[in-house]
């Protein structure tokens, strides 16, 4: 399912809650709703809305760090690619068809990572993006001299460490959501509105308050899925650095 559906979800669920909470207010009896009953429900609830905050807070903090991570390694890599790509300029004409290679491999990338067509999914699996064509390439390089040589161990030493980086975010893109977590903290927020409309005079100011409550309960679970897929959706991570690393290919 996609966060916007999820999130969706999340609101009826939340939202609903609300107002069988004010349904159960007309029709439960009046010793159900005295000052004594009233004040252990809240411990209840309150407890309840401790834990389930923190695990809100515990589920964005995990997916703004996963996001986080891979921008690091995007950036990281994209500075590695123009920095190979200078190291290659400074070996000689005879390192042409490698820095051509590499610029395949990088647009290969690019078409891959954010393709075109809002209807393909990103691919972060680095084995069809040709760099392992590009190693072969630099490999087959034949140095004349010192200079050379030093260029092209260090040449392989960065194209070793970005496909570390292109492995890592693979591997990181690959663990899944925990779904579990989400529907158990869902469930909690559930009870907490359902106490809501239960104490909640039953008034268009409060309605609406308890509304705007549940789309922010809603658009902060909608920010953590759309964090946790950061290739994708709205709030998915630019393509800039690597597109500025393109740019200076060449020169």
């Amino acid at each position: 399912m996609t966060p916007v559906l999820i999130s969706l979800i999340a609101f009826l669920c939340v939202f609903g809650a609300t107002l069988f909470g004010m349904y159960l207010r007309r029709v439960l009896p009046e010793h159900h709703l005295n000052a004594e009953s009233r004040s252990t429900v809240n411990l209840a609830i309150g407890l309840i809305g401790t834990v389930s905050g923190i695990a809100l807070g515990l589920l964005v903090a995990f997916a703004a760090g996963k996001y986080d991570t891979q921008k690091n390694e995007l950036t990281e890599m994209s500075a590695k690619l123009a920095l190979l790509d200078r190291g290659l300029a400074h070996y000689g004409p005879e390192a042409k068809e490698s820095r051509d290679q590499l610029r395949k491999t990088v647009v290969r990338t690019l078409d891959r990572i954010w393709p075109e067509s809002r209807s393909e999914h990103s691919q972060l699996d680095p084995t069809g993006t040709g760099g392992e064509d590009l190693y072969d390439t630099i490999q087959q390089l034949s140095p004349q001299n010192d200079e050379q040589r030093a260029i092209k161990a260090q040449a392989l030493s960065l194209l070793v460490g970005i496909g570390q980086t292109r492995w890592m975010m693979y591997e990181q893109g690959g663990v899944p959501f925990p779904r579990p977590f989400l529907v158990v903290v869902v469930f909690w927020l559930t009870i907490v509105f359902i106490s809501f409309g239960l104490h909640a005079p039953s008034n268009p100011t409060v309605v609406v308050v308890l509304l705007v409550s549940a789309l922010s309960v809603a658009g902060a679970i909608f920010l953590i899925l759309e964090l946790y897929n950061p290739f994708e959706g709205w709030l998915q991570i630019s393509s800039a650095p690597l597109r500025n690393a393109l740019g200076q290919f060449g020169k």
